[in-house]
Protein backbone atom coordinates (compact mmCIF):
# COMPACT_ATOMS: atom_id res chain seq x y z
CA UNK A 1 0.00 0.00 0.00
CA UNK A 2 1.44 3.40 -0.96
CA UNK A 3 2.45 5.66 1.91
CA UNK A 4 0.13 8.55 2.57
CA UNK A 5 1.44 12.11 2.62
CA UNK A 6 0.77 13.67 5.99
CA UNK A 7 -0.32 17.30 5.54
CA UNK A 8 1.17 18.07 8.96
CA UNK A 9 4.64 17.13 7.71
CA UNK A 10 4.13 19.32 4.65
CA UNK A 11 3.20 22.27 6.86
CA UNK A 12 6.30 21.82 8.99
CA UNK A 13 8.45 21.70 5.89
CA UNK A 14 7.00 24.91 4.49
CA UNK A 15 7.77 27.00 7.55
CA UNK A 16 5.80 30.01 8.74
CA UNK A 17 5.96 31.89 5.47
CA UNK A 18 4.23 29.12 3.54
CA UNK A 19 1.44 28.28 5.95
CA UNK A 20 -0.88 31.09 4.90
CA UNK A 21 -0.73 30.03 1.26
CA UNK A 22 -1.41 26.40 2.12
CA UNK A 23 -4.34 27.36 4.33
CA UNK A 24 -5.86 29.35 1.51
CA UNK A 25 -5.78 26.47 -0.94
CA UNK A 26 -7.03 23.83 1.48
CA UNK A 27 -9.96 25.51 3.10
CA UNK A 28 -10.70 28.81 1.41
CA UNK A 29 -10.44 30.70 4.70
CA UNK A 30 -14.22 31.19 5.01
CA UNK A 31 -15.05 28.52 7.59
CA UNK A 32 -16.98 26.60 4.95
CA UNK A 33 -19.70 29.18 4.46
CA UNK A 34 -22.20 28.00 1.89
CA UNK A 35 -20.30 24.86 0.84
CA UNK A 36 -21.98 21.44 0.84
CA UNK A 37 -20.22 18.41 2.33
CA UNK A 38 -21.46 15.13 0.86
CA UNK A 39 -21.20 11.97 2.98
CA UNK A 40 -22.38 8.45 2.29
CA UNK A 41 -23.34 5.84 4.88
CA UNK A 42 -23.21 2.18 3.84
CA UNK A 43 -24.25 -0.16 6.66
CA UNK A 44 -26.45 -3.25 7.18
CA UNK A 45 -29.99 -2.74 8.43
CA UNK A 46 -31.11 -6.13 7.10
CA UNK A 47 -29.42 -9.53 6.83
CA UNK A 48 -27.18 -11.35 9.30
CA UNK A 49 -25.91 -8.14 10.93
CA UNK A 50 -29.25 -6.31 11.07
CA UNK A 51 -29.42 -6.58 14.87
CA UNK A 52 -26.15 -4.65 15.20
CA UNK A 53 -26.32 -2.66 11.97
CA UNK A 54 -29.26 -0.44 12.86
CA UNK A 55 -27.59 1.07 15.94
CA UNK A 56 -24.29 1.38 14.05
CA UNK A 57 -26.14 3.28 11.31
CA UNK A 58 -27.61 5.53 13.98
CA UNK A 59 -24.13 6.31 15.29
CA UNK A 60 -22.96 7.13 11.78
CA UNK A 61 -25.69 9.70 11.10
CA UNK A 62 -25.64 11.26 14.57
CA UNK A 63 -22.99 13.87 13.56
CA UNK A 64 -25.41 15.24 10.96
CA UNK A 65 -28.11 15.62 13.62
CA UNK A 66 -25.77 17.34 16.08
CA UNK A 67 -24.35 19.69 13.46
CA UNK A 68 -27.74 20.87 12.19
CA UNK A 69 -27.89 24.60 12.73
CA UNK A 70 -24.42 24.64 14.28
CA UNK A 71 -22.25 24.98 11.17
CA UNK A 72 -22.07 27.08 8.02
CA UNK A 73 -21.69 23.91 5.95
CA UNK A 74 -24.64 22.25 4.27
CA UNK A 75 -24.57 18.52 4.97
CA UNK A 76 -25.82 16.10 2.32
CA UNK A 77 -26.03 12.50 3.63
CA UNK A 78 -27.17 9.40 1.75
CA UNK A 79 -27.78 6.20 3.76
CA UNK A 80 -27.73 2.83 2.00
CA UNK A 81 -28.30 -0.75 3.23
CA UNK A 82 -25.69 -3.44 2.43
CA UNK A 83 -28.07 -6.24 3.54
CA UNK A 84 -24.91 -7.89 5.01
CA UNK A 85 -24.29 -9.19 1.50
CA UNK A 86 -21.30 -8.42 -0.77
CA UNK A 87 -23.39 -8.19 -3.95
CA UNK A 88 -26.08 -6.02 -2.40
CA UNK A 89 -23.35 -3.95 -0.76
CA UNK A 90 -21.69 -3.28 -4.11
CA UNK A 91 -25.00 -2.23 -5.64
CA UNK A 92 -25.62 0.17 -2.74
CA UNK A 93 -22.06 1.50 -3.04
CA UNK A 94 -22.63 2.15 -6.74
CA UNK A 95 -25.70 4.19 -5.80
CA UNK A 96 -23.45 6.36 -3.63
CA UNK A 97 -20.89 6.63 -6.41
CA UNK A 98 -23.57 7.65 -8.90
CA UNK A 99 -24.71 10.30 -6.41
CA UNK A 100 -21.15 11.70 -6.26
CA UNK A 101 -20.63 10.95 -2.57
CA UNK A 102 -16.82 11.09 -2.23
CA UNK A 103 -16.50 9.52 1.24
CA UNK A 104 -18.48 6.75 2.90
CA UNK A 105 -18.90 5.50 6.45
CA UNK A 106 -18.93 1.75 5.84
CA UNK A 107 -19.23 -1.04 5.40
CA UNK A 108 -19.65 -3.19 8.53
CA UNK A 109 -18.98 -6.82 7.62
CA UNK A 110 -15.36 -7.29 6.54
CA UNK A 111 -16.53 -9.46 3.65
CA UNK A 112 -18.71 -6.63 2.36
CA UNK A 113 -16.09 -3.95 3.00
CA UNK A 114 -13.48 -5.82 0.96
CA UNK A 115 -15.94 -6.33 -1.92
CA UNK A 116 -17.09 -2.70 -2.08
CA UNK A 117 -13.54 -1.41 -1.61
CA UNK A 118 -12.07 -3.49 -4.42
CA UNK A 119 -14.94 -3.10 -6.87
CA UNK A 120 -16.36 0.36 -6.17
CA UNK A 121 -14.45 2.61 -3.75
CA UNK A 122 -10.89 2.13 -5.00
CA UNK A 123 -11.66 2.17 -8.78
CA UNK A 124 -13.88 5.23 -8.26
CA UNK A 125 -11.46 7.16 -6.03
CA UNK A 126 -13.85 7.16 -3.05
CA UNK A 127 -12.81 7.15 0.62
CA UNK A 128 -14.18 4.27 2.67
CA UNK A 129 -13.96 4.44 6.47
CA UNK A 130 -15.40 1.35 8.11
CA UNK A 131 -16.66 1.54 11.70
CA UNK A 132 -16.86 -2.23 12.18
CA UNK A 133 -14.70 -4.21 9.73
CA UNK A 134 -11.83 -5.82 11.59
CA UNK A 135 -10.38 -8.41 9.20
CA UNK A 136 -6.56 -8.27 8.86
CA UNK A 137 -7.04 -8.72 5.09
CA UNK A 138 -8.16 -5.08 4.86
CA UNK A 139 -4.70 -3.92 5.99
CA UNK A 140 -3.09 -5.25 2.83
CA UNK A 141 -5.59 -3.97 0.27
CA UNK A 142 -3.98 -2.14 -2.66
CA UNK A 143 -6.18 0.83 -1.89
CA UNK A 144 -4.29 3.91 -3.13
CA UNK A 145 -4.60 5.34 0.38
CA UNK A 146 -8.41 5.42 0.25
CA UNK A 147 -9.49 2.84 2.85
CA UNK A 148 -9.53 3.53 6.61
CA UNK A 149 -11.25 2.08 9.67
CA UNK A 150 -11.98 3.21 13.19
CA UNK A 151 -12.05 -0.23 14.91
CA UNK A 152 -8.77 -2.09 15.42
CA UNK A 153 -7.67 -4.97 13.21
CA UNK A 154 -8.40 -8.50 14.41
CA UNK A 155 -4.67 -9.13 14.37
CA UNK A 156 -4.91 -7.44 17.79
CA UNK A 157 -8.17 -9.06 18.89
CA UNK A 158 -6.78 -12.55 18.29
CA UNK A 159 -4.08 -11.80 20.84
CA UNK A 160 -6.67 -10.46 23.28
CA UNK A 161 -8.78 -13.63 22.89
CA UNK A 162 -5.77 -15.83 23.54
CA UNK A 163 -4.86 -13.80 26.61
CA UNK A 164 -8.40 -14.14 27.97
CA UNK A 165 -8.49 -17.88 27.26
CA UNK A 166 -5.27 -18.44 29.20
CA UNK A 167 -5.69 -15.94 32.03
CA UNK A 168 -9.45 -16.10 32.64
CA UNK A 169 -10.10 -19.77 31.85
CA UNK A 170 -6.67 -21.36 32.40
CA UNK A 171 -7.11 -23.01 29.02
CA UNK A 172 -4.38 -25.10 27.43
CA UNK A 173 -6.60 -26.57 24.69
CA UNK A 174 -9.17 -24.84 22.51
CA UNK A 175 -11.47 -25.29 19.54
CA UNK A 176 -12.58 -22.60 17.13
CA UNK A 177 -15.90 -22.25 15.32
CA UNK A 178 -15.95 -19.44 12.78
CA UNK A 179 -18.21 -18.06 10.09
CA UNK A 180 -16.75 -18.96 6.71
CA UNK A 181 -15.71 -15.54 5.47
CA UNK A 182 -12.75 -13.18 5.79
CA UNK A 183 -13.78 -11.96 9.23
CA UNK A 184 -14.20 -15.42 10.70
CA UNK A 185 -11.27 -17.14 9.05
CA UNK A 186 -8.63 -14.52 9.75
CA UNK A 187 -9.74 -13.81 13.32
CA UNK A 188 -9.65 -17.56 14.02
CA UNK A 189 -6.16 -17.71 12.48
CA UNK A 190 -5.04 -14.78 14.63
CA UNK A 191 -6.34 -16.48 17.79
CA UNK A 192 -4.76 -19.81 16.84
CA UNK A 193 -1.34 -18.24 16.35
CA UNK A 194 -1.49 -16.22 19.57
CA UNK A 195 -2.84 -19.18 21.60
CA UNK A 196 -0.11 -21.48 20.32
CA UNK A 197 2.48 -18.82 21.15
CA UNK A 198 1.30 -19.24 24.75
CA UNK A 199 1.81 -23.02 24.52
CA UNK A 200 -1.87 -23.69 23.86
CA UNK A 201 -3.16 -26.32 21.44
CA UNK A 202 -6.05 -25.80 19.01
CA UNK A 203 -7.52 -29.27 18.50
CA UNK A 204 -10.43 -28.45 16.18
CA UNK A 205 -10.97 -25.65 13.65
CA UNK A 206 -14.59 -25.73 12.43
CA UNK A 207 -16.06 -23.37 9.84
CA UNK A 208 -19.79 -22.81 9.38
CA UNK A 209 -22.08 -21.05 6.93
CA UNK A 210 -24.43 -18.23 7.86
CA UNK A 211 -28.17 -18.79 8.13
CA UNK A 212 -28.27 -22.58 8.60
CA UNK A 213 -31.24 -24.37 10.21
CA UNK A 214 -28.95 -26.45 12.46
CA UNK A 215 -25.38 -26.28 13.70
CA UNK A 216 -25.41 -29.43 15.85
CA UNK A 217 -22.98 -31.39 13.67
CA UNK A 218 -20.50 -28.50 13.63
CA UNK A 219 -20.76 -28.08 17.41
CA UNK A 220 -20.20 -31.82 17.88
CA UNK A 221 -17.04 -31.60 15.80
CA UNK A 222 -15.76 -28.63 17.84
CA UNK A 223 -16.36 -30.49 21.11
CA UNK A 224 -14.81 -33.74 19.89
CA UNK A 225 -11.59 -33.47 21.93
CA UNK A 226 -13.14 -31.90 25.05
CA UNK A 227 -11.42 -28.51 24.70
CA UNK A 228 -10.91 -26.25 27.71
CA UNK A 229 -12.55 -23.40 25.81
CA UNK A 230 -14.46 -22.92 22.53
CA UNK A 231 -14.06 -19.71 20.53
CA UNK A 232 -17.13 -18.87 18.41
CA UNK A 233 -16.78 -16.15 15.75
CA UNK A 234 -19.90 -15.09 13.89
CA UNK A 235 -22.96 -12.85 13.84
CA UNK A 236 -26.18 -12.72 15.91
CA UNK A 237 -28.57 -14.24 13.36
CA UNK A 238 -26.47 -17.40 13.05
CA UNK A 239 -25.46 -17.25 16.71
CA UNK A 240 -29.06 -17.56 17.87
CA UNK A 241 -29.50 -20.92 16.14
CA UNK A 242 -26.01 -22.08 17.06
CA UNK A 243 -26.55 -21.47 20.78
CA UNK A 244 -30.06 -22.93 20.72
CA UNK A 245 -28.54 -26.12 19.31
CA UNK A 246 -25.76 -26.05 21.88
CA UNK A 247 -28.04 -25.83 24.90
CA UNK A 248 -30.59 -28.25 23.44
CA UNK A 249 -28.27 -31.02 22.24
CA UNK A 250 -25.14 -30.85 24.40
CA UNK A 251 -24.84 -31.37 28.14
CA UNK A 252 -21.73 -29.31 28.81
CA UNK A 253 -20.76 -26.12 30.55
CA UNK A 254 -17.54 -25.63 28.56
CA UNK A 255 -16.53 -21.94 28.54
CA UNK A 256 -17.33 -20.22 25.24
CA UNK A 257 -15.64 -17.04 24.02
CA UNK A 258 -17.37 -14.91 21.38
CA UNK A 259 -16.22 -11.77 19.59
CA UNK A 260 -17.63 -8.37 18.66
CA UNK A 261 -19.85 -9.82 15.93
CA UNK A 262 -22.04 -11.46 18.61
CA UNK A 263 -22.02 -8.67 21.17
CA UNK A 264 -25.81 -8.31 21.09
CA UNK A 265 -27.63 -7.44 24.32
CA UNK A 266 -30.71 -9.37 23.17
CA UNK A 267 -28.82 -12.61 22.44
CA UNK A 268 -29.77 -14.43 25.70
CA UNK A 269 -33.46 -13.64 25.20
CA UNK A 270 -33.32 -14.58 21.51
CA UNK A 271 -31.63 -17.89 22.36
CA UNK A 272 -33.89 -18.56 25.35
CA UNK A 273 -30.97 -19.26 27.67
CA UNK A 274 -28.98 -16.99 30.01
CA UNK A 275 -25.59 -17.75 28.32
CA UNK A 276 -23.89 -18.07 31.72
CA UNK A 277 -20.90 -19.87 30.19
CA UNK A 278 -20.43 -17.31 27.39
CA UNK A 279 -18.14 -14.28 27.57
CA UNK A 280 -16.47 -12.30 24.84
CA UNK A 281 -14.13 -9.57 23.62
CA UNK A 282 -14.89 -6.48 21.56
CA UNK A 283 -13.31 -3.10 20.85
CA UNK A 284 -14.35 -0.73 23.61
CA UNK A 285 -15.30 2.90 23.27
CA UNK A 286 -12.68 4.66 25.37
CA UNK A 287 -11.98 7.94 23.58
CA UNK A 288 -11.94 11.44 25.11
CA UNK A 289 -15.40 12.14 23.67
CA UNK A 290 -17.05 8.96 24.94
CA UNK A 291 -19.23 10.54 27.65
CA UNK A 292 -20.54 13.26 25.33
CA UNK A 293 -21.29 10.70 22.62
CA UNK A 294 -23.08 8.41 25.06
CA UNK A 295 -25.26 11.27 26.30
CA UNK A 296 -26.15 12.46 22.79
CA UNK A 297 -26.82 8.94 21.49
CA UNK A 298 -29.16 8.15 24.39
CA UNK A 299 -30.90 11.49 24.03
CA UNK A 300 -31.47 11.01 20.30
CA UNK A 301 -32.37 7.31 20.19
CA UNK A 302 -33.63 6.51 23.69
CA UNK A 303 -31.22 3.63 24.26
CA UNK A 304 -27.62 3.05 25.23
CA UNK A 305 -25.06 2.88 22.41
CA UNK A 306 -23.89 -0.59 21.40
CA UNK A 307 -20.85 -2.17 19.83
CA UNK A 308 -19.25 -0.07 17.05
CA UNK A 309 -21.72 2.81 17.45
CA UNK A 310 -19.03 5.19 18.69
CA UNK A 311 -16.66 3.96 15.98
CA UNK A 312 -19.39 4.83 13.46
CA UNK A 313 -19.69 8.35 14.85
CA UNK A 314 -15.91 8.78 14.61
CA UNK A 315 -15.75 7.39 11.06
CA UNK A 316 -18.26 9.98 9.91
CA UNK A 317 -16.61 12.76 11.91
CA UNK A 318 -13.15 12.22 10.43
CA UNK A 319 -14.58 12.08 6.92
CA UNK A 320 -16.43 15.36 7.45
CA UNK A 321 -13.34 17.05 8.90
CA UNK A 322 -11.13 15.76 6.09
CA UNK A 323 -13.66 17.01 3.54
CA UNK A 324 -13.66 20.44 5.18
CA UNK A 325 -9.86 20.51 5.13
CA UNK A 326 -9.75 19.36 1.50
CA UNK A 327 -12.18 22.07 0.44
CA UNK A 328 -13.84 19.86 -2.16
CA UNK A 329 -16.03 16.77 -2.55
CA UNK A 330 -13.27 14.69 -4.09
CA UNK A 331 -12.25 11.33 -2.64
CA UNK A 332 -8.54 11.60 -3.35
CA UNK A 333 -8.35 15.08 -1.82
CA UNK A 334 -10.24 13.90 1.26
CA UNK A 335 -7.95 10.84 1.61
CA UNK A 336 -4.89 13.09 1.75
CA UNK A 337 -6.37 14.86 4.79
CA UNK A 338 -7.54 11.85 6.81
CA UNK A 339 -4.33 11.35 8.78
CA UNK A 340 -3.65 15.06 9.02
CA UNK A 341 -6.91 15.90 10.79
CA UNK A 342 -6.81 12.87 13.11
CA UNK A 343 -3.26 12.12 14.15
CA UNK A 344 -1.40 13.85 17.01
CA UNK A 345 -0.51 17.52 16.54
CA UNK A 346 -2.70 20.58 16.20
CA UNK A 347 -5.67 21.93 18.10
CA UNK A 348 -7.82 19.19 19.64
CA UNK A 349 -11.30 18.63 18.25
CA UNK A 350 -13.70 16.28 20.03
CA UNK A 351 -17.27 15.15 19.28
CA UNK A 352 -18.60 18.07 21.34
CA UNK A 353 -16.59 20.63 19.32
CA UNK A 354 -17.11 19.08 15.88
CA UNK A 355 -18.81 22.18 14.45
CA UNK A 356 -15.85 24.37 15.45
CA UNK A 357 -13.52 21.72 14.07
CA UNK A 358 -15.12 21.92 10.64
CA UNK A 359 -14.56 25.69 10.56
CA UNK A 360 -10.96 25.34 11.71
CA UNK A 361 -10.24 22.62 9.15
CA UNK A 362 -11.76 24.73 6.39
CA UNK A 363 -9.63 27.71 7.45
CA UNK A 364 -6.46 25.61 7.27
CA UNK A 365 -5.93 25.36 11.03
CA UNK A 366 -3.98 22.27 12.04
CA UNK A 367 -6.31 20.07 14.09
CA UNK A 368 -6.34 16.69 15.82
CA UNK A 369 -9.63 14.82 16.16
CA UNK A 370 -9.90 12.81 19.38
CA UNK A 371 -13.01 10.73 19.16
CA UNK A 372 -15.66 8.87 21.10
CA UNK A 373 -14.21 5.41 20.47
CA UNK A 374 -10.49 6.21 20.63
CA UNK A 375 -7.90 8.85 19.83
CA UNK A 376 -8.33 7.79 16.15
CA UNK A 377 -4.62 7.69 15.39
CA UNK A 378 -4.22 6.16 11.90
CA UNK A 379 -1.11 4.32 10.69
CA UNK A 380 -0.04 4.31 7.05
CA UNK A 381 -2.43 1.44 6.28
CA UNK A 382 -5.44 3.35 7.60
CA UNK A 383 -5.52 1.12 10.71
CA UNK A 384 -5.55 2.29 14.32
CA UNK A 385 -2.23 2.23 16.15
CA UNK A 386 -3.76 1.26 19.51
CA UNK A 387 -7.10 0.21 20.97
CA UNK A 388 -8.92 -0.68 24.17
CA UNK A 389 -10.83 -3.96 24.34
CA UNK A 390 -13.72 -4.98 26.53
CA UNK A 391 -13.99 -8.40 28.15
CA UNK A 392 -17.76 -8.75 28.52
CA UNK A 393 -20.50 -11.06 29.72
CA UNK A 394 -24.23 -11.33 29.06
CA UNK A 395 -26.87 -10.38 31.62
CA UNK A 396 -29.72 -12.86 31.96
CA UNK A 397 -32.48 -10.31 31.56
CA UNK A 398 -30.77 -8.64 28.61
CA UNK A 399 -27.78 -6.36 28.44
CA UNK A 400 -24.00 -6.47 28.39
CA UNK A 401 -21.73 -6.37 31.43
CA UNK A 402 -18.13 -5.16 31.15
CA UNK A 403 -15.93 -7.55 33.12
CA UNK A 404 -12.54 -6.01 32.33
CA UNK A 405 -10.77 -3.53 30.03
CA UNK A 406 -7.64 -4.55 28.10
CA UNK A 407 -5.21 -2.11 26.47
CA UNK A 408 -3.46 -3.27 23.28
CA UNK A 409 -1.08 -1.58 20.84
CA UNK A 410 -0.01 -2.61 17.37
Amino acid sequence: MPSRVNRRDVIRGLGAAGIAGLAGCTGGGDGGSGRTIKQGVLLPTTGDLADLGGPIRDGAVLPQTLLEGETDFELDFSVQDTQTDPNAGQSAAQTLRNGSYPAVTGAASSEVTIAVAENVFIPSGMVGCSPASTSPAITDLEDNGLIFRTPPTDALQGEVLAQVAVEQHQASTAATMYVNNSYGQLLADSFNTAFQDQDGQVAQEVSFQKGQSSYSSRISQALNDNPDVVVVIGYPESGIQLFRDFYSDFDTDVPILVTDGMRSASLPADVGNPLDNVTGTAPLAAGPGRDYFDEQYQSEYGEEPGVFTSQAFDATAVCLLANAAAGENTGTAIAEEMQAIANPGGEEVTPSTLADGLSMAADGTEIQYSGASSAVDFDDNGDLKAATYEYFGFQEGGGIETLDEIQFSA
